[in-house]
């Protein structure tokens, strides 16, 4: 049991990539707002908010600006893209 709690610890003192597809082209001045996270547009006009996120209250965050901005979320990709 204490093999779980020390991966535990060092699980959450690392931040996790995370690409978060929002319907929609956003104007580039909302990446810091976002964070500083990477814009990147699909040709379907979507846009995709990607890059490193500390921890999940800061991904509860982004999920709430998304949600307060009343856009319509897609997906949340945890780990590397290749986009």
């Amino acid at each position: 049991m204490s093999g779980t709690t020390t991966d535990q610890v060092s699980s959450s003192t690392r931040s996790e990539h995370y690409a978060i597809t929002v319907k929609g082209h956003l104007d580039p001045c909302w990446s810091e707002w976002f964070e500083g996270l990477t814009m990147a547009y699909t040709e379907s006009g979507e846009t995709i908010l990607s890059g490193p996120v500390a921890d999940q209250a800061a991904l509860h965050g982004l999920l709430m600006r998304i949600r307060d901005l009343n856009l319509t979320l897609i997906t949340v990709n945890r780990g590397e893209t290749n986009r």
